[in-house]
């Protein structure tokens, strides 16, 4: 039973940790190195949330859209 536990501390500190590790140790040399992965989500995110209002807007001006409060069965 220590093995298996063992095992899944070697999967997860040795392995899965080991790019945060990396970008741990980047950050000590280049702070803006470390933090582009953050920056990409963040435009990531905008986009998306760009696309999604985008795409309500649409459907919005399309009469598509369902306000009735009992539009769904469970809301009855």
């Amino acid at each position: 039973m220590k093995a298996f536990f063992e095992a899944i501390q070697y999967l997860f500190v040795d392995i899965l940790f080991a790019p945060l590790d990396a970008i741990r140790n980047l950050e000590l040399s280049s702070w803006w190195g470390a933090n582009t992965i953050n920056f990409l989500f963040m435009i990531i995110c905008a986009g998306a949330l760009v696309y999604w209002v985008k795409q309500l807007k649409l459907h919005k001006a399309n009469n598509e859209e369902n306000q009735d409060t009992t539009a769904h069965s469970f809301l009855k």
